[in-house]
């Protein structure tokens, strides 16, 4: 089941939208006689070789929002077992206001990188509303229990580092890879099925007549994956692709607990 669901995030209607023009296109090239012997390597110029390009590029972008993401939960979490761990004066009030003021941020983090972009202004205020709850926890509840000021700096540099981790996530989320190259290549990938269209009816001759539009069908199928492809991991918070970073804040506020 789990296989078809992802077969079916890069097969979808452009896929059959493309694919029943290029059939046509052949059909139609076969019936007047339009047949022509098009290079392949037009192909790899025009559509692989851009595709595989932001193909990369939006990938090592996923790795790197990981590496952003895992910042913000691993700087949190040192600043939880501070409030646990560095000072006597502790009791479970403090440890579950630290959890709610954590589990507020990361699910602030969460709705911003998941909704457009458009709305990035208000969502991004409400990320640094957890932010400044988080300074004055420092300063008012930390301090105040008897936590000296160099362990109290050293929060506040887990803060800092956090601040810095979801701006460089914030930046990944809020540009992409180059768009006028996505546009080219989404382009072609439209074109170039239907265009070959006498090249796919030369080469029918070569099979029987039950395989005739088996070529532009797997040619199509093959080209618009790559593209969809590309596009689902352009955005790696969107929940939209297989690949998706999946930001759980019940999963981190309940662990932060274990011992």
């Amino acid at each position: 089941m789990n296989s078809l669901k992802q077969i079916l995030v890069i097969i979808n209607l452009k896929t059959l939208i493309v694919t029943v023009l290029a059939v046509l296109s052949t059909y139609l090239c076969r019936r007047y006689g339009v047949i022509a012997q098009f290079p392949m390597t037009l192909i790899a110029t025009a559509v692989v070789f851009p595709i595989v390009f932001s193909i990369g590029g939006a990938y090592k972008r996923r790795e790197q929002a990981l590496t952003r993401y895992s910042s913000i939960k691993a700087h949190g979490r040192a600043l939880y077992f501070a409030a646990r761990d560095w000072i006597d004066d502790t009791d479970e009030d403090l440890l579950g206001r630290t959890r709610g003021l954590l589990g507020e941020l990361l699910g602030s983090v969460r709705q911003l990188l998941a909704e457009p972009v458009e709305e990035m202004e208000e969502n991004e205020a409400a990320v640094y509303r957890s932010f400044s709850k988080l300074s004055l926890f420092i300063k008012e509840d930390l301090r105040t229990r008897g936590m000296p000021s160099g362990e109290a700096s050293r929060c506040n540099q887990f803060l800092s580092k956090m601040i810095v981790a979801f701006e460089d996530a914030k930046h990944i989320y809020q540009y992409r890879t180059p768009r006028t190259l996505s546009a080219f290549s989404d382009f072609f990938v439209t074109v170039l099925p239907v265009a070959y269209g006498p090249y796919f009816a030369a080469i029918a001759t070569d099979y029987a007549p039950g395989l005739v539009y088996v070529m532009p069908v797997l040619f199509t199928v093959i080209l618009v994956s790559l593209d969809n492809i590309q596009e689902h991991l352009e955005n790696p918070y969107d929940q939209i692709g297989e690949d998706d970073i999946v930001i759980n804040v019940e999963k981190f506020v309940d662990r932060l607990e274990v011992r």
